[in-house]
């Protein structure tokens, strides 16, 4: 088999790069035997067919044919797919740093909730006004200085305002109505009637972002409703949710619808945002400091309906932010019963905001799916610190069989929940509160 060899000049590379090997087949069998006449002199002759040589490149020290080629594509595919596991894991190690530390702080956020209500427990609003504000401080000063430092661009700050006036409603009143709720509920009962707001999530974002779900997550879903009402409805000893009236459980599945309406329209402003900034997303934190910001003006626009919410006339709210305030520093006998401040109330909003901020996080960074199981585990864990001796709280909660028996129901549920069957791709679900 003789080997040819063809230059191409082009450019300025030289003809030893551009020389390419080439190799002449073996003449087919098949053309070999086909004969053709030809005219020579007014004469037919028949001569035996010429078979045109084939020409195939070869790549030096290649085989035959685009074999090389397809190793270097295969050596480069594996290159890429080394790399891409490598990004996996560094991303799933993130992930998990930071899915642990939002249980850690949704355990404090439960926990420190209802010791802030110990000492304020007779002003609950004047606790929902200092986080507010708190907030919208702390927020600001940190967009501030993520814009100093280019993270935060004008094109976030100058996305449309009006979404965040909503979410600004929705967290008003969602802190209004959990904060009223809270101050007469037992610890133990709050962090499972928090659960309502998976329940809420899945039905806000199927009707307004048309989310469609598995069997097992309607399943899960349904598990946690019947685990919520199987704690409403449980229980005689002290503490349960029968006592205190189920008005006020009402009142905090309330506030949690309130507060899925919210993460919902998050959600939204963060698509929107991607296709304005045209792939981009927008810092969290425009989305958190905006928010508050409108949030603290509902609550300045709401006190008529709040206070009378509370049972304290709008002519006497002057006065009760004033004893509130008094309480909160605790210097002196102005009010009395309020041991325990300032340093549990404060201790409530610092876990509080940063528990909000790591769930935000969460999400963006992974999916909903993995923020719901982190506020999830921080469930039993919260419901089983109630029943240590905290300080403060005196007798720790007892659990009567009915509520044990809920919780393991909702707990069920949410395991079913989150469940992917093999073989099919999770699909994006909604987003924990943020």
């Amino acid at each position: 088999m003789s080997l040819l060899h063809r230059r191409l000049l082009t450019g300025a590379a030289t003809p030893s790069d551009l020389r390419i090997p080439v190799r002449q087949l073996p003449r087919s069998p098949r053309f070999a035997a086909a004969p053709f006449t030809r005219c020579r002199n007014g004469m037919t002759v028949r001569q035996p067919a010429r078979s045109r040589p084939t020409l195939v490149l070869v790549r030096a020290g290649g085989g035959v044919g685009s074999g090389g080629d397809g190793e270097e594509r295969s050596g480069r595919g594996r290159a890429a797919e080394v790399e891409e596991s490598e990004a996996r894991r560094d991303r799933a190690a993130e992930v998990a740093v930071a899915a642990g530390l939002t249980v850690v702080l949704g355990v404090g956020n439960r926990v420190l909730y209802k010791l802030a209500l110990v000492p304020l427990k007779n002003y609950p609003f004047f606790l929902a006004q200092f986080a507010t504000f708190g907030y919208v401080v702390v927020y600001f000063t940190i967009l501030y200085f993520r814009y100093k430092r280019g993270i935060v661009t004008d094109e976030m700050l100058s996305l449309p305002k009006a979404p965040f006036v909503v979410v600004g409603l929705l967290e008003a009143l969602g802190a209004a109505t959990g904060m009223a709720a809270g101050a007469i509920l037992s610890g133990a009962s709050i962090p499972i009637l928090s659960q309502s707001f998976l329940v809420w999530q899945i039905l806000l974002s199927a009707i307004f972002l048309g989310r469609r779900y598995r069997v097992n997550q309607l399943l899960g879903c349904f598990l946690v409703a019947a685990g919520v009402i199987i704690t409403v409805a449980s229980g005689s000893s002290s503490g349960s949710l029968k006592e205190v009236g189920i008005w006020w459980s009402v009142l905090m599945i309330t506030s949690f619808l309130f507060q899925a309406a919210d993460t919902v329209l998050k959600e939204i402003i963060f698509l929107d945002a991607t296709q304005r900034l045209k792939g981009g997303s927008v810092d969290l934190f425009v989305v958190n400091s905006y928010g508050s910001a409108f949030q603290a003006l509902f609550i300045c626009l709401l006190l008529p309906f709040l206070s009378n919410l509370w049972g304290v006339p709008f002519s006497q709210l002057s006065s009760y932010l004033r004893d509130g305030a008094a309480c909160f520093i605790n210097m002196g006998s102005l009010v009395g019963g309020c041991d325990g401040a300032p340093l549990l109330p404060v201790l409530f909003v610092v876990v509080n905001m940063g528990y909000n901020i790591s769930l935000l996080h969460l999400i963006k960074i992974s999916s909903a799916v993995l923020s719901c199981l982190a506020s999830t585990v921080s469930v039993p864990l919260s419901v089983y610190v109630f029943t240590l001796p905290l300080p403060y709280i005196g007798v720790a909660s007892s659990l009567p069989s009915g509520f044990v028996a809920g919780a393991s129901v909702l707990i069920m549920g949410m395991l079913i929940y989150a469940w992917t069957p093999p073989g099919k791709a999770s699909s994006r679900l909604p987003t924990d509160p943020n």
